[in-house]
């Protein structure tokens, strides 16, 4: 059976390759692999989420990147915004190594990048978002899991940010959002994509 990007240790022979983007304004260079999440080009859901992010939303200046894959969306807020600090997280060992040779490769310090499933090594409580490109292929369970989990992570008026495809589960998810923070909103749509937000009140 092939693993996924989800998996810890990807099976898949190592084959890097590098890839250009324009992500919140500013030419990124990223190195990808087999075995990482969208290898070939920055997913085209990430760029929708990227750019509909409005960081005036975020209650303080920490953040939280879940499933960061090789390290488009944390990197790229990272450096378009110096006075972030920004924590990356993936339960794939490849795309962790790749996200800080990325971080490297794009001159990006304010970052930390480690291993964690889902919220496990993660301590936390006060950041101002938790974003997410989450891995629909894990199962509807584990993208459910990172939207109601994210609560306990996010300070007074943090936000929940993710996207997702209507097609993949985008009504269901924000059902689950409303349910567990009283409100949502769709704050960017492109081809299918949805990018929900909702914001800790309690």
């Amino acid at each position: 059976m092939t693993d996924h990007y989800f998996t810890s240790k990807p099976s898949a022979d190592k084959n890097e390759k590098k890839i250009e983007a324009r992500l919140k304004g500013q030419q990124m260079t990223f190195t990808t692999d087999a075995g990482v999440f969208s290898r070939d080009r920055v997913d085209f859901g990430s760029q929708v989420m990227i750019e509909a992010i409005d960081e005036r939303a975020f209650s303080t200046l920490e953040i939280l990147d879940v499933g960061c894959g090789y390290g488009p969306v944390g990197l790229s807020l990272a450096k378009a915004n110096p006075s972030l600090h920004i924590d990356m997280i993936d339960v794939n060992e490849r795309a962790l190594e790749l996200a800080k040779k990325n971080a490297e490769l794009n001159g990006v310090s304010n970052v930390s990048i480690f291993l964690s499933s889902i919220y496990e090594q993660v301590e936390k409580k006060t950041y101002g978002a938790v974003i997410s490109n989450p891995p629909i292929r894990a199962g509807k369970q584990t993208v459910h899991q990172i939207i109601t989990d994210a609560k306990e992570h996010l300070a007074h008026n943090g936000v929940l940010i993710i996207v997702i495809q209507k097609k993949q589960g985008a009504p269901s998810a924000k059902k689950v959002m409303e349910e567990t923070y009283g409100n949502v909103t769709r704050i960017g749509l492109d081809k299918g994509y949805w990018v929900l937000q909702s914001t800790k009140t309690d």
